[in-house]
């Protein structure tokens, strides 16, 4: 007779629970931001770690942990921590949000866009843009060389800011004129028509920076 086969006990490796996944670099950044601005907001109001940690009524082994960015606090911690630092709860992740936002452009490359303004000798280079924020912001050089015409058919939602930085043009706002050199700033509502209405001095380079809601 053969012998019936014994049932061998799971091993240890089969029992165990299977291991948490490591926590990913974008959470890690996270609690270090939330951790690092805890931490400030506690110093600017002189106030202990174990002051802070009796307020919020935490210990101060778990304080000093989320202010070292070594643990994700709950949303309830987080209350308890804004209320009693007296701050709205958005305050933690103010540093992480404006790190993720964030655009960088080397001196001399900017991105070469057409706009309305292009078929007369107006060139645009856009600067940045605005990743994550509902509000479009839109930076542009704007350079007009020899042989640039006079255009004053822009019109758009949201306002404009615009920083003369060389040469010379009188610029149109609705039924006004304004004469921009270096250093001439101008700021306005552009759902008027607006843009370079002469151009005294060629070549003529300056900052506009669009301003535009978001789409309902």
């Amino acid at each position: 007779m053969h012998a019936t086969p014994r049932s061998h006990p799971l091993t240890r490796d089969q029992t165990r629970e299977p291991r948490p996944k490591p926590p990913s670099a974008r959470s890690e950044e996270l609690e270090t931001a939330i951790g690092r601005k805890v931490r400030a907001l506690r110093q600017s109001l002189d106030v202990t770690l174990a002051e802070l940690a009796r307020s919020a009524e935490l210990s101060v082994g778990m304080l000093s942990k989320i202010e070292n960015g070594q643990t994700s606090p709950s949303l309830t911690t987080l209350k308890a921590l804004a209320q009693a630092l007296n701050v709205p709860i958005s305050m933690f992740f103010q540093d992480f949000e404006e790190r993720s936002d964030c655009s960088y452009v080397p001196a001399g490359h900017g991105v070469v866009i057409d706009r309305r303004g292009t078929k007369a000798g107006h060139v645009y280079e856009l600067l940045g843009h605005s990743l994550r924020s509902e509000t479009k912001i839109e930076p542009f050089l704007i350079t007009i060389d020899e042989g640039g015409e006079p255009f004053t058919g822009f019109q758009h939602p949201g306002w404009e800011f615009i920083y003369m930085l060389s040469g010379r043009v009188v610029y149109r706002h609705g039924d006004r004129r304004y004469p921009l050199g270096p250093g001439d700033a101008l700021f306005f509502d552009a759902l008027a028509p607006h843009g370079p209405d002469a151009l005294p001095e060629l070549p003529a380079r300056y900052l506009s920076v669009i301003v535009a809601p978001p789409r309902e």
